[in-house]
C-alpha cells in the first residue's frame, strides 16, 4: 500500500480541533457507508487514510469515542464502518511497483487490525502487549485471507434497506463484518452493541458525524 497518513492519528476521534477532516471525508472518490437511522446513537468521525493524490480508506465511528484510559473499566459499546473503495492493481503512487486490488479481504482485515487495536489489553506490560497485538495481527490476517473458511459465518445485514450478504466472525474483544455495496468493500466491527439488527445506509450526512455532540 502506499505511504498512508492517519487524518485522526492522535486526535480527538471526533474531529473536534480538526476542521479540515470533513473535508477529507469530502474529498473521497468514493462513497461513505454508516450505519442507518436505526442507529439513534453518537457518530464521530475516525480517520481517513491516504494514498498519493487519492483517499485509499476511511472509518466512520458510532457510540462510545475510543478515549478509554489504561486500568478503565468501563465497558465501550461501539461499531465502525470501514469503506474501501474498489480498485483494480494498479502502480503505486511512489513508482516502486504496483498496489494490490482492493478486495473484500482488505476490508475484513482493516476491521479486524482496527478491533484490535481498540480493545488490546491494558494490565499486560509494554513488551507482552506489543507481542500480543504481533500475534493477534497475524492471525487477523490470516483470517481474512480465508474469508470462506470455517472462522467465518453468513449474516445477513441491510445496506440501504437490501439485505446483503456478509461474512461475520466473534472473538473475545468484539466481532467483525465483511462486505461488499456498490463500488466498494465494507468492513464493520464492533463491541458491546450486537451486529444483529444493524443496517448500513450510503446515504450519510458526514454532517452528523463532524458534529462533537452528535
Amino acid at each position: 500500500m502506499d505511504t498512508i497518513s492517519h487524518a485522526g492519528e492522535a486526535l480527538p476521534a471526533d474531529g473536534a480541533g480538526r476542521p479540515d477532516l470533513l473535508a477529507e471525508y469530502l474529498n473521497a472518490d468514493f462513497p461513505w457507508y454508516g450505519l442507518d437511522e436505526g442507529w439513534n446513537g453518537r457518530r464521530w468521525l475516525s480517520s481517513v487514510c491516504r494514498g498519493r493524490g487519492t483517499i485509499d480508506y476511511g472509518t466512520l465511528g458510532h457510540g462510545d469515542l475510543p478515549s478509554r484510559r489504561p486500568g478503565d473499566p468501563t465497558p465501550r459499546r461501539f461499531v465502525s464502518v470501514v469503506t474501501v473503495p474498489q480498485r483494480p492493481k494498479r502502480p503505486a503512487g511512489d513508482g516502486t511497483g504496483q498496489m494490490e486490488a482492493t478486495s473484500k479481504a482488505s476490508a475484513a482485515s482493516l476491521a479486524g487490525v482496527a478491533l484490535l487495536a481498540e480493545s488490546w489489553p491494558w494490565q499486560l506490560d509494554r513488551a507482552t502487549r506489543a507481542e500480543w497485538l504481533d500475534q493477534q495481527t497475524n492471525i487477523a490476517w490470516d483470517l481474512s485471507d480465508n474469508l470462506p473458511g470455517p472462522g467465518w459465518t453468513d449474516l445477513a445485514i441491510p445496506v440501504d434497506g437490501v439485505p446483503a450478504r456478509f461474512r461475520y466472525r466473534e472473538s473475545a474483544y468484539g466481532w467483525v463484518l465483511a462486505g461488499e455495496s456498490a463500488g466498494v468493500y465494507l468492513g464493520v466491527y464492533g463491541r458491546g452493541a450486537s451486529a444483529y439488527g444493524l443496517g448500513l445506509s450510503r446515504s450519510v450526512d458526514l454532517r452528523t458525524y463532524a458534529t462533537p455532540d452528535g
